[in-house]
């Protein structure tokens, strides 16, 4: 079984088709993955959607039926929730000392990669699928597997 971490920028293309949704939708919906996600991705994906709403993209009333679906996806453990800890916390203070001095990474960015080394280093990670360049860019520093659904 392979094990995928989805930074909240991939997540959101589950939800809302886009550019890359496809991809997203396949690997989310291949039973051979196992998909983690952050515990800040829960607050982050509703700060997505709510500026879709704002922007003109999505109505309320959407943005109420995609909470729903997404609720109903973590109950059905469609993505498995990686609790924040303080762990996590080091780890992302570590990249932002080691590697935000000369390359751009912001502190949420820093929080979803921490995450992700320590599902590698846990020996549960294979991808890590992220639709932001920077991100991208930073996860590969770290030496991890990335994907992102946006580049064919």
């Amino acid at each position: 079984m392979a094990h995928l971490f989805l930074d909240t920028s991939a997540l959101v293309k589950y939800y809302h088709l886009e550019i890359g949704s496809p991809t997203v939708i396949a690997l989310v919906d291949d039973p051979a993955h196992r998909c983690f996600i952050s515990h800040i991705s829960l607050v982050e994906i509703h700060s997505a959607f709510a500026r879709r709403v704002r922007a003109g993209e999505i109505t309320a009333a959407q943005f109420r039926q995609w909470q729903g679906r997404f609720f109903a996806d973590l109950r059905a453990r469609t993505f498995r929730i990686v609790r924040f800890t303080s762990v996590h916390e080091r780890e992302a203070i570590r990249l932002l000392v080691r590697r935000g001095l000369r390359h751009p990474l912001r502190t949420l960015d820093a929080l979803q990669l921490a995450v992700a080394v320590w599902l590698r280093a846990q020996g549960s990670l294979d991808r890590f699928v992220c639709a932001d360049a920077r991100l991208c860019a930073a996860a590969q520093r770290e030496g991890l597997r990335v994907l992102n659904p946006e580049v064919p």
